[in-house]
């Protein structure tokens, strides 16, 4: 078992996945942020034209 877990550790193979999980772990935090940004401002601009027109036409 303990020259099993030697290998992996000393397995190039292995720290390329690990680097590679690492890499797509951090470019998916930045999308996930960037999305939630940008769907926050697309919702409080849509909200703000909603309101302009309800106003417009309902004179509320």
């Amino acid at each position: 078992m303990i020259r099993k877990l030697k290998s992996f550790i000393r397995d190039e193979e292995a720290a390329t996945a690990v680097e590679y999980s690492v890499l797509l772990a951090l470019i998916l935090m930045a999308i996930i942020g960037t999305v939630t940004i940008v769907g926050t401002e697309t919702n409080e601009m849509l909200g703000g034209i909603n309101d302009s027109l309800q106003s417009t036409l309902f004179g509320s």
